[in-house]
């Protein structure tokens, strides 16, 4: 038997009334230091910042995750991974090369340099980079689409809120009548 063992001693005979010695950290943990910070293999890794992700983004979907249903981000987010379903951002929303995104997505502004396939809503701009492939209409005051991307959809540029504006009058059936009636004779 080792003095200083760390397993515990081996016997037939099982001991009582003993309770186990906790273990002591063998690194100080700071009280401001949460226990995610304290355990880094226990973050699964979707959860953890990408070394090349942009220090703007606050929320970030890694590569190895998929999620189906509704997603909604306050501040900027990034996406690498897959999504299925809807996104709506506040700020805006980056969709990274990995990504593969067949959803409809409602932001700010939205970067897309990976595959989206679904309508994108942007209340300032859209941006598809070079490796962006879109299947979908884009509706934005300001669209950039760049060389070597892949766009296939509708696109209007109009504000949103122009939308908004736009009044319909549906005239009655007799009344469309008279006033082609009137136009003809005049």
């Amino acid at each position: 038997m080792a003095l200083f063992s760390k397993e515990p001693e081996k016997s037939s005979k099982p001991q009582t009334g003993v309770s186990p010695q906790p273990t002591p950290l063998t690194q100080p943990v700071s009280s401001t230091a949460t226990a995610a910070e304290s355990k880094p293999s226990s973050i699964p890794s979707a959860l953890k910042a990408p070394q090349s992700a942009p220090a703007e983004s606050r929320a970030y979907l890694d590569s190895g995750a998929r999620i189906v249903g509704k997603l909604f981000f306050e501040g900027p987010a990034r996406v690498d991974g897959q999504v299925e379903g809807e996104i709506a951002a506040k700020d805006s929303l980056t969709v990274g090369e990995s990504a593969i995104i067949t959803a409809h997505i409602k932001a700010a502004a939205v970067i897309v340099a990976g595959k989206v396939s679904g309508d994108i809503t942007a209340a300032q701009k859209i941006e598809i980079r070079p490796t962006g492939k879109v299947l979908g209409n884009l509706t934005s005051p300001v669209v950039v689409i760049h060389e070597g991307s892949l766009f296939e959809g509708h696109c209007s540029m109009q504000p949103e809120a122009a939308h908004e504006d736009r009044k319909v009058t549906v005239f009655p059936k007799e009344e469309r009548l008279a006033q082609a009636a009137g136009q003809k004779q005049a």
